[in-house]
């Protein structure tokens, strides 16, 4: 027996929520918000600090991961990548580091000068400040009261501050107050979307924070349910079939949302025939709309370096992590109750354009030797230390997702191709140089005694084949739904899906092209803007 809404939305992530939050402020609109995974009300979500657990300990992980694996990568050496995504309410934003960045204005103008109509700068920046409740003071560029909270890191440790000094005395960036201001370049402590102890996920913020969603009776909310393919009459989506409770059965809508972010969302557009129809054909799956779903699929990626630093106040032991955890219950106030991550650089290389090129994520921790393997604990050195990412935040390297089977429950090929462009090579390695040359400056080298990994005697070629070994993604897919207003684009300006009725996507895979620093913001923002436009 069929159920009746106005609008479903599939995937309850970043956007998901904030889209299933903003349609029910109508209350004669019935919502439906499914997600596949289970509850967020847990303390392994809510507390800023147990990040390290879910993405560590294989047992947690598995709980509130999809499990999906990139395929091998011949740009670093055909290594297989676990690509985490999160498979519970708040989706990735419920167990990722909760670093808050918009990105450089250019990211937006340049999706308006491509086919994006509406999605300019300024276009966006009324959605950006509508979710948001910054600490700081708001001006004309921030948000106060929005659903996610938005904080800097306090009692940050000495290493970290004498980072953004020797940053700005390398290269020249200045310290800034707000990079989500009226300026990205320069070095300043992260933004977290954290407060008071608390991780603001798009669940926390959006349905159960005070006077949030999850109490309307206009919004039905429901966990451990699989959308298996979009039900179509004709060229309109007309609902869902999914599984819920070992029972598969059909739920109905006059509009299909699809939030299942950058892997879900066009693996459920392909297993429902919208999608390149020779692929779609190669899996038995009737062609609904032939589309280029899939393609463009483009990431971050990052390089750590770890530097031996006794001033750094952390280390990688059980008795350190959960003295941390006692002290956050009792006194609160603890770096347990924000992200591990403190502070950040965007800068340039040679290769720069409008934008700054390279983001410097810092962490005043010693960072894994490996992560290539999720279902063992990764080892880390236990030696207080500081680790710093050269990230690539404009990879020209594209990919794509493709099917494995027309079965729901097989995770689809996810191809990223990472670093196969030589100009993404070029980019990280010289980033790495970058990296030394701020760890010497005079400000920080005397609180550091030595580069642990991948060590000062990688140079050259060596230093170029450690970034094949080690580089590693910041799980930022974006780009498989592309929007635009050619036939590279899977949805228009308005996020409706190319020749289909009542069908649109809103996530990080509708993004033209990624946006320049992490995408969590960004991904809340097209929620927003997803509610803005359907109202």
């Amino acid at each position: 027996m069929a159920e009746g809404y106005d609008v479903i939305v599939v995937g309850a992530g970043s956007a998901g929520c904030a889209i299933a939050a903003r349609l029910t402020e109508d209350p004669s609109r019935k919502v439906l918000l499914l997600e596949a995974g289970g509850s967020d009300r847990t303390r392994i979500c809510r507390v800023p600090g147990m990040v390290s657990v879910i993405h560590t300990v294989p047992e947690v992980k598995k709980r509130f991961d999809w499990g999906y694996k990139t395929d091998p990568q011949a740009g670093i050496i055909d290594r297989t990548i676990p690509y985490t995504r999160g498979k519970v309410m708040g989706g990735s934003s419920s167990i990722n580091g909760m670093v808050f960045i918009r990105g450089h204005r250019t990211n937006y103008d340049g999706w308006a000068a491509d086919g994006c109509p509406g999605w300019s700068y300024d276009d966006v920046l009324p959605h950006f400040k509508r979710l948001e409740d910054w600490e700081g003071d708001a001006g004309t560029l921030r948000g106060k009261g929005g659903p996610i909270q938005v904080s800097r890191p306090t009692g940050i440790s000495p290493v970290s501050e004498a980072f953004q000094s020797a940053v700005s005395g390398v290269t020249g960036a200045p310290i800034l107050d707000d990079y989500n201001g009226a300026q990205q370049e320069g070095v300043g402590l992260f933004q977290l979307s954290a407060r008071k102890g608390v991780r603001y996920s798009s669940s926390e913020g959006y349905l159960y924070s005070q006077g949030g969603a999850a109490t309307r009776p206009n919004l039905t909310i429901k966990t451990g349910v699989m959308v298996e393919r979009i039900v179509f009459e004709g060229d309109r989506a007309t609902g869902v079939q999914v599984l819920e409770g070992g029972t598969s059965k059909t739920l109905s809508a006059a509009e299909i949302v699809v939030s299942g972010g950058a892997v879900g969302s066009p693996h459920l557009l392909m297993l429902s025939g919208v999608g390149p129809a020779a692929e779609l054909r190669r899996h038995g799956i009737e062609v609904r709309a032939d589309l280029p779903v899939g393609e463009n699929l483009h990431d971050h990626m990052f390089f750590p370096m770890t530097f031996l630093a006794p001033n750094a106040g952390h280390r990688g032991t059980p008795w350190h992590f959960f003295g941390g955890m006692f002290k956050e219950m009792i006194t609160g106030g603890t770096w347990f109750g924000r992200s591990v991550f403190e502070s950040v650089a965007f800068i340039r290389t040679a290769a720069a354009g409008a934008a700054p090129n390279l983001q410097l994520h810092s962490l005043p921790w010693a960072y894994p030797e490996s992560q290539d393997d999720s279902s063992v604990r990764p080892v880390v050195d236990l030696r207080p230390a500081f680790t710093l990412f050269a990230t690539l935040i404009y990879p020209e390297s594209r990919g794509a997702l493709t099917l494995r089977s027309a079965s729901p429950t097989d995770a689809p090929h996810i191809d990223p191709k990472f670093l196969a462009s030589a100009a993404d090579r070029k980019v990280m390695t010289d980033g790495a140089e970058i990296c030394r040359e701020i760890m010497k400056h005079a400000s920080i080298r005397d609180q550091i005694t030595g580069e642990l990994s991948p060590g000062d005697k990688s140079v050259g070629d060596m230093l170029n084949d450690e970034v094949h070994k080690r580089a590693f993604t910041v799980y930022h897919p974006v780009g498989t739904c592309r929007m635009g207003s050619d036939d590279r684009a899977v949805v228009g300006p308005d996020l409706r899906v190319r020749g289909i009725r009542g069908l649109r996507v809103a996530d990080a895979s509708i993004m033209p092209s990624i946006t320049g620093g992490n995408t969590n913001a960004p991904s809340l923002m097209i929620g927003e803007a997803c509610a803005a436009l359907m109202r």
